[in-house]
C-alpha cells in the first residue's frame, strides 16, 4: 500500500490510535479536527486497506506472572522456503513464544518468548524448541530489564520525511 494513499489525517487518524486505541471515536473526531461520522468512515477504511491489524490491551507480563523473558536465536538447518514456513507455523502454536522473525545473517529466527518461571521456559526449550524439525541451533539470552517497548511505528519520523519529499 503506498503511503502517498494517506492524507495528514488519515495519519493523525493513526497516531492517536496507536497511542490510546481505546479512545471513542467522538474523542478521536476531536482529536484530529472532524466530525464523528467521516471519522468513523475514515478509520473502517483504515481498517480495510489493511494500515489497522487490530487493536489489543498491553498487559504487563510479569504482573499477571511471567517473569521470564527470553530472546532465542534459532539457527536452521535447511532455509528452503517449505522449511521456512513449517518453522513459523511451529512457532505460532507455541504459547510462550511471543514473537517469531526471520532475520538475514548468521541467525535465522529471533523468537521472543515469555514464562513463568525459568523451569518452564528450559522445559520448552529441551523439550519443543530444540526437538523441533529443523533446528540446527539455539542460542539463548535472558532479559534482565526493558528499557523501552513502543509499540507501531514512530510517526513523527514518517512526518519528518513526507516533509522532506514535499
Amino acid at each position: 500500500m503506498p503511503l502517498t494513499r494517506l492524507d495528514p489525517i488519515d495519519r493523525l487518524i493513526l497516531a492517536e490510535l496507536q497511542a490510546d486505541g481505546r479512545m471513542t471515536n467522538v474523542e478521536l473526531a476531536k482529536r484530529v479536527g472532524i466530525s464523528a461520522p467521516p471519522c468513523l468512515r475514515r478509520v473502517r477504511a483504515l481498517e480495510e486497506q489493511g494500515f489497522i491489524n487490530g487493536y489489543h490491551a498491553q498487559v504487563d507480563a510479569r504482573a499477571l506472572g511471567f517473569e521470564v523473558q527470553v530472546f532465542a536465536m534459532v539457527g536452521l538447518q535447511s532455509q528452503a522456503e517449505s522449511d521456512l514456513r513449517a518453522f513459523e507455523d511451529r512457532c505460532r502454536k507455541w504459547p510462550l513464544v511471543r514473537e517469531c522473525h526471520m532475520l538475514n545473517g548468521e541467525v535465522d529466527f529471533m523468537l521472543k518468548c515469555v514464562a513463568p518461571d525459568l523451569s518452564t521456559f528450559q522445559s520448552f526449550l529441551t523439550e519443543e524448541l530444540l526437538c523441533a524439525d529443523n533446528v540446527g541451533s539455539v542460542k539463548t539470552s535472558l532479559v534482565i530489564r526493558g528499557s523501552k517497548d513502543d509499540p507501531g511505528v514512530p510517526f513523527e519520523v514518517l512526518e519528518e520525511r513526507l516533509t522532506k519529499q514535499s
